[in-house]
């Protein structure tokens, strides 16, 4: 009976997670919150003052007083309270009742059913770790599938298929890649190495070469604009000007920087990504291999956005590489696709349930 109570007064939702940002969908009206993983609170206190997009504005700007923290590192919980927190400010900012509506007597506290993509190097506690912050902060049910299964499902590969499908998911805080055939994971890699890395190699490179310090949000900025994976054509590659701190007189410096520049500091990492996809296809079986050969590598992910990464792992590995539409949001769309197909959420979740 509660059950039932419970689906008719809130909306099933599914969640990415994500090291840097946080996207919500609810099940019928789409994505509705896309916002960064990071929340402001008092130090002493512990009273959050922000959440999402306002407390990114503090990142490297609070007072003593106020520290604005991600509570994800490397895709994992790594603040419980802090994430519970932003969690059930997001289930409730979903159930907020529009001005015509405020006069229904409904409960203040939604219960709705939450599927959440993870990283799929996750150990046992981790992922506990994350349904019982989904639990804590008012989930009736709190699924997990992990992120390369709910990328493909939203890049609409046909997962169930008896065929190989191969893609790679570049977040803010690991890069999974995984070969998928009949509904199951055959082969995957988490690595702990995406989008907060390259941009911890752009302020090591600007830090080394220039003797210039800048923060990791000037960093993103920088990659977003000019970062490049490949050689453009040259009216493509660009540059800009970076400014920080001079190290040896401690004084603000500003500098142009190249893309091609960027690209040097990022080199390292996107190599790391590229040996892990071979690993990955030196350990794939030849029947799928034939597959993956035919139907290519799909990227997604925030990650899958920098230029020319897909023209880069094409000349690498002699494959057809393809970016899938909206790469951002695949994690999330596969999320909702399982909402509206409970025999597929039952095939792909690696572990959920009620409280």
């Amino acid at each position: 009976m509660f059950g039932k109570f419970w689906q008719l007064v809130s909306h099933d939702i599914g969640i990415d997670l994500g090291t840097v940002n946080t996207l919500v969908l609810v099940k019928g009206k789409g994505i509705v919150i896309r916002e960064p993983t990071v929340v402001a609170l008092h130090k002493k206190t512990r009273q959050i003052l922000a959440i999402g997009t306002d407390a990114k504005r503090m990142l490297g700007r609070t007072p003593a007083a106020i520290e604005a923290v991600r509570p994800l590192r490397d895709g994992v919980i790594s603040d419980f309270e802090t994430c519970e927190a932003m969690l059930r400010y997001f289930i409730h900012k979903v159930h907020e009742k529009p001005p015509s509506a405020r006069f229904l007597t409904l409960p203040k506290i939604p219960k709705p059913r939450v599927v959440v993509g993870i990283p799929s190097g996750v150990t046992e506690v981790e992922r506990r770790a994350v349904q019982d912050a989904c639990l804590s902060a008012g989930a009736r049910e709190a699924y997990l599938i992990e992120e390369p299964m709910a990328a493909a499902i939203g890049a609409k590969l046909p997962v169930e298929d008896p065929e190989g499908v191969l893609i790679m998911d570049i977040g803010g805080g690991t890069t999974e890649i995984a070969v998928i055939s009949l509904g199951g994971v055959v082969i995957n890699r988490s690595l702990r190495v995406a989008g907060d890395e390259m941009d911890e190699e752009i302020v090591n490179y600007m830090r080394v070469r220039y003797g210039m310090l800048i923060g990791e949000r000037t960093a993103e900025e920088v990659k977003i604009e000019i970062g490049s994976a490949f050689p453009l054509k040259d009216k493509d590659e660009g540059a800009t000007v970076v400014r920080g701190r001079d190290l040896s007189s401690g004084l603000p410096k500003s500098l142009k920087i190249t893309a091609s520049e960027i690209r040097e500091a990022l080199t390292p990492i996107i190599s790391q990504m590229i040996s892990a996809i071979q690993e990955v296809l030196e350990e794939t079986p030849p029947e799928l291999l034939t597959d993956i050969l035919e139907r290519g590598i799909y990227l997604a992910g925030g990650g899958a956005l920098l230029r020319g990464l897909d023209k880069k792992i094409a000349e690498d590995t002699k494959m057809p590489v393809y970016v899938a539409d909206d790469p951002l949001t695949t994690v999330v769309r596969g999320c909702g696709e399982v909402l509206d197909n409970l025999d597929l959420l039952a095939k792909v979740k690696v572990t959920g349930g009620l409280r």
